[in-house]
């Protein structure tokens, strides 16, 4: 049986969406979220079913099983292209897996930019400069890993910080780091970009 006639059928793969807006498919963007897992076998692999389930197009995914949640769980971020509707059946599929999301929404980061605070870090308020950082509008603080010596506080430490920075920010980022380190006295350690320095 035809489609009456102004309206088209959906393709072969049940592509609704072009059916729905003239022939034209729905804009897709990059959407990341941010998970909970447990820490066991074949649990990564189940959270991006949803995603694959759903339409989303994986571009990356950022395990680091070093490191832990409160709930002694590994935080998983999970980047991938969706149209709106399919991001949020995304994340609705997700939470009925029981998969604990802990964060969903478009993705305003470009860049990664990874270095290192070295310096009395603990009695300088790193929980103060981590906030600070996260106040740049230019970046956000994605990942930090502390190394302080054992005892009283009172010494040198070092933390390694993962920051996600706007398309073409990275350098006001950067600035904005060295600004809050040296006021408290802090050296920072950047990565070499492209050689011209």
């Amino acid at each position: 049986m035809s489609a009456p006639s102004g309206r088209r059928d959906a393709d072969v793969d049940g592509d609704a969406e072009s059916a729905t807006d003239g022939g034209h498919a729905a804009a897709s963007s990059t959407h990341t979220v941010r998970l909970e897992l447990v820490d066991e076998p074949g649990e990564l692999l189940a959270a991006l079913h949803p995603i694959a389930d759903n339409g989303g197009n994986l571009l990356s995914i950022y395990h680091e099983r070093g490191n832990k949640t409160p709930r002694g769980h590994i935080p998983v971020e999970v980047d991938f292209e969706a149209t709106e509707d399919r991001f949020e059946a995304i994340v609705e599929a997700l939470r009925e897996e029981g998969i604990n999301v802990m964060q969903a929404g478009t993705e305003r980061y470009a860049e990664q930019i990874t270095l290192l605070l070295v310096g009395h870090l603990i009695d300088t308020d790193l929980s103060d400069t981590l906030s600070r950082i996260e106040e740049c509008a230019s970046a956000s603080v994605v990942d930090v890993s502390l190394s302080a010596p054992k005892g009283s506080g009172n010494g040198v430490s070092s933390a390694r910080l993962r920051l996600a920075a706007r398309a073409n920010e990275t350098v006001t980022a950067l600035e904005a780091v060295r600004s809050i380190a040296s006021e408290k006295g802090i050296d920072v350690i950047e990565p070499l970009a492209g050689g011209d320095r």
